[in-house]
């Protein structure tokens, strides 16, 4: 399957790791949310204002006590529909 066939609710993995990019006020910038192999949940998919034809997928990742981290916003390059 191919991330253009998800939908909100679809689980994702994390491709590379993820860091903030200070889109997250209560953490850190450049704190690691995410290792690759991570899994997540789509909370929603856009796009940038700026830039239209570029998707960008609001996810969240599961932490060590399998509970859901905060939504953050990831590029499709960032996510794999398959596991690693």
């Amino acid at each position: 399957m191919h991330l253009d066939q998800l939908a909100p609710g679809d689980i994702v993995y994390a491709a590379t790791e993820i860091r903030n990019d200070g889109g997250i006020p209560d953490l850190p910038a450049n704190a690691l949310l995410a290792l690759p192999g991570t899994r997540g949940v789509i909370v929603n998919i856009g796009h940038l204002e700026e830039d239209p034809d570029r998707e960008l997928f609001l996810v969240r990742f599961e932490n060590a006590d399998l509970t859901l981290d905060p939504p953050t916003g990831c590029w499709p390059d960032e996510l794999s529909a398959q596991p690693a």
